[in-house]
């Protein structure tokens, strides 16, 4: 009875853990750790949008269904109807329309003039079985006419190497090949259907992509994974209701385990929106913050005002040539008529320009140092999730030895697994709470009273997920590693899986907290 029971508390990821509690004076979800769920903003963020992840495999069924329909409502060939799908966004409904209201058009504007027999025979060569490449501009004789050349639908007769390098470059070019014509001036037909039999495997593989490519890009609906190492799979927003349901975040989890917002296809940033995502990362690559720098830690000439840094030695200055001016760096008067004694003096209310650029260097130091504490945290955190994620993989190879040795059940050490992942995603809100904190203090939407506890709500997380951080990247890998007994593992996992409960808890309504302060701040 005992067993169940353990077994019970240890994985039970379905409790609650507590009663549901309003959030408090700046909106953060913090009630202690008890505390379940916000209050949702209404028409902001929703967790229950659902989401399918698209295989290449499944994209590619989709594609050929969509052609083999072309292909068949209007009887073009299934390369036409690829053609007329790129062309208008893989619009059916649009195609159909413009298609019998006037097709001559649509052949003009996508390259599919047809073209007769007699056309065709006398694009290409002469009488005597010559015919000229319009690409290398050299003329081939009856024997290469049917050795090498390459003809088109329209007739125009090419070489095979020019060809053949033709195509090549257009697909490495980009996905314009995917309209390819004709190379003769003036001609202007499609010669997709000629473009897989002369590309090469690896150029094929790109021109397929571009495809795919091309499907997913045309439904709002859709959107590629945007992991940073690649991805072949897309993901399908199965909600078509959006109107003016405008999220500020969407969480997706890919196959691949990349987890990005499906907005912005930026990395998931949940709790904080798009707009502070996008704001954020404009602040941290802006030059603003090396002007401040520079404001900062140097000090203009007296005389001719250049800009000067001081990194060691005494206080006496000499600008260089041509100013060539001695100063002292501290009060910044001519050492012609420097003393020590007023120097060092306090001046009490004294107006001038060195008071103005004083001023001017502390708010630039002020604002600074502003955004160095929230941006030193956002980094430490990101590169401290990023590590988390490395060694989540080695623990997964570890805790299965683990288990193999003794003949423990999946279930047994399933904590493992779930308690990496909660610290990852614990460094993951914690350092957008910091850009979140920073674009509150840099904005001034908030009081001295609020930001003391928006500054205590961050150092509760901090000391909530320091006690889960020490026992999965400490205390768990000892275990692991000296072989401890199955069942001083097990005490130790029902330590490990309550700390995890507590902290998915605790930090799913920070999050939601989070966001609800977001949307009534931006509330006109």
């Amino acid at each position: 009875m005992s067993d169940v029971v353990e077994e019970n508390i240890l994985f039970d990821h379905d409790s609650d853990g507590g009663d549901d509690d309003d959030v408090d004076d700046l909106d953060l979800g913090y009630n202690g750790l008890t505390n379940i769920e916000a209050e949702n903003p209404p028409g902001q963020w929703d967790d229950t949008v659902e989401f399918r992840v698209l295989g290449g495999r499944e994209i590619q069924t989709r594609v050929e269904a969509h052609i083999s329909k072309i292909s068949s409502l209007i009887s073009v060939s299934k390369e036409a109807a690829l053609v007329l799908l790129c062309k208008y966004r893989w619009d059916v409904g649009r195609i159909l329309d413009e298609w019998f209201s006037d097709e001559n058009k649509i052949r003009q504007a996508c390259g599919l003039v047809k073209f007769t027999e007699d056309d065709s025979s006398r694009a290409g060569g002469n009488r005597k079985g010559e015919f000229f490449c319009g690409i290398c501009l050299e003329t081939y004789h009856h024997d290469a006419v049917n050795s090498f050349a390459v003809r088109t639908a329209c007739g125009h007769l090419y070489c095979e190497n020019c060809w053949r390098t033709y195509v090549s470059t257009a697909i490495n070019g980009g996905a314009g090949s995917l309209y390819l014509r004709c190379p003769q001036p003036n001609c202007g037909a499609s010669v997709s259907d000629m473009i897989t039999s002369s590309a090469s495997d690896e150029d094929r593989a790109k021109y397929e992509n571009y495809i795919l490519s091309s499907y997913v890009g045309s439904f709002k609906y859709i959107k590629r994974c945007p992991a940073p190492e690649g991805c072949e799979f897309a993901v399908e927003c199965l909600f078509r209701g959006f109107g003016n349901y405008n999220p500020c975040y969407l969480n997706v989890t890919c196959k691949c385990s990349y987890q990005f917002c499906w907005n912005c296809l930026e990395e998931a940033h949940s709790p904080v929106d798009c707009e502070t995502v996008a704001k954020w990362r404009l602040e941290s690559v802006s030059e603003s913050h090396n002007v401040e720098w520079i404001l900062a830690n140097t000090k203009s000439c007296p005389k001719c005002k250049r800009r000067i840094e001081k990194y060691g030695g005494c206080d006496e200055i000499c600008c260089a040539e041509p100013c060539g001016f001695f100063f002292c760096w501290m009060c910044l008067s001519p050492m012609s008529e420097h003393d020590n004694v007023v120097c060092g003096l306090y001046k009490e209310g004294k107006k001038g320009e060195f008071n103005e650029e004083e001023e001017i260097r502390q708010k630039a130091k002020n604002s600074l140092e502003k955004f160095l504490h929230y941006y030193d945290r956002w980094v430490i955190n990101q590169n401290s999730r990023m590590k988390a994620l490395a060694d989540m993989k080695q623990l997964r190879i570890n805790s299965e030895k683990f288990r193999n040795i003794h003949h423990l059940p999946v279930c047994r050490v399933q904590f493992i697994m779930d308690a990496c992942a909660q610290v990852a995603e614990c460094r993951r809100v914690l350092k957008w709470l910091y850009a979140f904190g920073y674009f509150l203090q840099v904005e001034e939407k908030i009081g001295p009273a609020k930001k003391a506890f928006f500054d205590y709500v961050c150092a509760e997380a901090e000391s909530t997920f320091e006690r889960l951080r020490a026992s999965v990247e400490e205390e768990l890998p000892k275990h692991i590693r000296e072989r401890a007994h199955p069942a001083k593992l097990m005490s130790f996992g029902t330590k490990v899986a309550n700390l995890t409960r507590i902290n998915r808890t605790y930090f799913q309504n920070l999050g939601k907290g989070v966001a609800t302060c977001a949307s009534k701040e931006n509330q006109p």
